[in-house]
């Protein structure tokens, strides 16, 4: 700390850390668009620290700890008072329950991303990201308000927060962006599809966004359940 720290990623950190706290205010009053959407705009600025922190070399150990405060913020506690309040509210016990443990298995989440880092994490991730938690909750509000749906004692709603919980703490496998290498030529296909999805966000970005998120929380269910009944037959085998 004597020696300073690094601003650019530090700031960018805390404008997601900013964006988490206002979604907890929005809650609070009630404003689940705008509080859903600013956890949206949190996980832009939690992906844009580590790049830029990776890019200028600027990675240092507080960076990485004040990073995982901001997460603990904008993807544990800012989903969770969203959650209550949107949906889980009518469920007493039961609803804050679910809503502590989304937030309780977030911060385990990342304190075991922060001890696996540099050693068993890589690239891909060991358990759902928290990050992508808190999309799948953000995205899940827009979409109920963008269909005209009731989320009032929805057992949808609550028995997602348990399931998002189980697997931010799970061993399951779930990719990242990091596995890509961006410096190295791609298919031009790979273009045309993510011209194609941003299309589709600009059409219909509350659908789009419901879409994605479901997508990559059930492609992470079904690629572990691929990879355990191989494995299953493979010692089967011997």
């Amino acid at each position: 700390m004597k020696k300073g720290i690094y601003l650019l990623p530090s700031s960018i950190t805390l404008c997601g850390m900013f964006a988490g706290f206002y979604a907890l205010l929005a809650s609070i009053k009630g404003d689940y668009i705008h509080a859903a959407w600013a956890i949206m705009i949190a996980t832009v600025f939690d992906g844009l620290d580590g790049w830029v922190a990776r890019r200028t070399s600027s990675t240092t150990r507080f960076g990485i700890e004040l990073d995982s405060l901001s997460d603990v913020i904008a993807f544990g506690v800012a989903p969770s008072v969203l959650l209550f309040r949107w949906a889980l509210m009518p469920f007493g016990r039961v609803g804050w329950a679910a809503a502590f443990l989304f937030t309780a298995c977030g911060a385990l989440r990342l304190a075991r991303f922060n001890i696996q880092m540099g050693s068993a994490e890589k690239k891909s991730f060991t358990g759902m990201p928290i990050p992508g938690a808190a999309c799948v909750v953000a995205a899940t509000v827009l979409f109920y308000k963008e269909m005209g749906l009731v989320s009032n004692k929805s057992f949808f709603i609550l028995i997602l927060a348990f399931v998002l919980a189980a697997l931010m703490v799970s061993t399951l496998k779930f990719h990242s962006l990091k596995e890509i290498d961006f410096s190295k030529r791609k298919p031009f296909r790979l273009l045309v599809v993510f011209i194609v999805i941003l299309a589709l966000v600009l059409m219909h970005a509350e659908i789009a966004l419901f879409s994605l998120a479901m997508l990559y929380l059930s492609s992470g269910l079904v690629e572990n359940a691929y990879i355990y009944f191989r494995q299953r037959q493979a010692a089967g085998h011997k």
